[in-house]
Parts: C-alpha cells; sequence; structure tokens
C-alpha cells in the first residue's frame, strides 16, 4: 500500500507530534475500524492514548485525510 498524506495531515501529524511509524501501525493493525460512506476512521492505543485515522483507500493506495488523539 502507498500512502499519500493530504496537506492538512501532515500538518496534524506536526502539531500532534504522530509519526508515520504510529499511522502505519493504526491502519494496518487497528484496534477497530469504523466505516462512514467512503471514508474509513482505524482507531488504535498506543502508549495509553487512542488515536485515530480517517483515510480513503483506492486500490493500493491509501489517502490519509486527518489525525486525531482522543
Amino acid at each position: 500500500m502507498e500512502l499519500i498524506l493530504t496537506d492538512h495531515a501532515k500538518q496534524r501529524m506536526v502539531e500532534r507530534g504522530i509519526s508515520l511509524s504510529q499511522i502505519n501501525q493504526t491502519i494496518n493493525f487497528p484496534d477497530y475500524t469504523i466505516r462512514k460512506e467512503d471514508k474509513i476512521e482505524a482507531h488504535k492505543e498506543i502508549n495509553k492514548r487512542l488515536l485515530k485515522v480517517v483515510y480513503f483507500q483506492r486500490g493500493k493506495f491509501i489517502k490519509i485525510i486527518t489525525l486525531i488523539w482522543k
């Protein structure tokens, strides 16, 4: 899979201290996912915090929309 990050997602990575490794973990090994129309929300507990990654998947491409610590 190839990850594409929107400018918004890149900005959230910096602001919220989220690494590319944490994003990959969340997408590849989520604790659970929620589908909303064509968006996927992957949720993963990392270091006692819940990371939510919102993305679209098109074939082999995953476009990251936003990242949120819950």
